[in-house]
């Protein structure tokens, strides 16, 4: 047995492993299979997918500006009420204040007609008096110093009442009148007409359409 592992290898042996080692390995590549490549298989589900989300995005673009526009009617709508709503109140304040001026205004009138009737009520009689103290006078000495302050007193009064617009009321001969006459008495007189103003007691006097005073007047038939 150990002269079989002593046993020389001879070059031939070496040779013919060689050998056998360069035919194995060319078998071998020969054997191998080629290496082919081959093409990725492509997912369809996805690309239709990135193909969808594509266009979603491109929709989402083009309608950014619709929605632009219409947030741009809803704001002008919005301005337009609030524009409405501006010039309604504005003309309504607009009335009440003109409502309030010619309120105010009949307001301060009437206010100022109340004052200078009151103040005239209390001079009227005074009118009343010097009138009755003229026929007096009327048989007086031209320079009876008396008659003459009576007639240049009478006049003065006469000319402030017209400058404030105060008028006598017309009654001697006129039909009555219940809205400027006050009838105290009634007559019978063939002469006169019906309701019509025989005789005046007490003269009266207005200032416009406003009766200050009524007349005192006495009624015919």
């Amino acid at each position: 047995m150990m002269e079989e592992k002593n046993k020389d290898i001879r070059p031939e042996d070496i040779l013919t492993g060689e050998e056998n080692a360069a035919g194995s390995d060319s078998s071998d590549k020969d054997t191998a299979p080629e290496h082919q490549t081959s093409e990725i298989p492509v997912d369809t589900g996805q690309a239709e997918s990135a193909a969808a989300s594509d266009d979603a995005a491109s929709d989402a673009v083009s309608s950014e500006p619709l929605s632009e526009i219409e947030l741009l009617k809803d704001e002008n709508e919005k301005l337009k009420k609030q524009i409405d709503d501006l010039s309604d109140r504005y003309l309504r304040a607009l009335a009440e204040y003109e409502n309030y001026r010619k309120r105010s205004s009949k307001e301060k009138d009437g206010a100022y007609a109340d004052a200078y009737t009151d103040v005239l009520k209390q001079i009227l009689p005074v009118i009343d008096n010097l009138e009755r103290a003229v026929p007096y006078t009327e048989n007086a000495p031209e320079d009876d110093n008396v008659a003459k302050g009576v007639a240049m007193t009478l006049k003065s009064f006469e000319d402030a009442l017209k400058k404030l617009g105060v008028e006598e009321i017309e009654a001697l001969g006129q039909p009555f009148d219940p809205v400027f006459h006050n009838a105290v008495m009634h007559v019978e007189d063939e002469n006169l007409g019906k309701n019509e103003v025989a005789e005046v007691l007490q003269k009266g006097y207005k200032k416009g359409d406003k009766v200050i005073r009524y007349s005192m007047v006495k009624v015919a038939n």
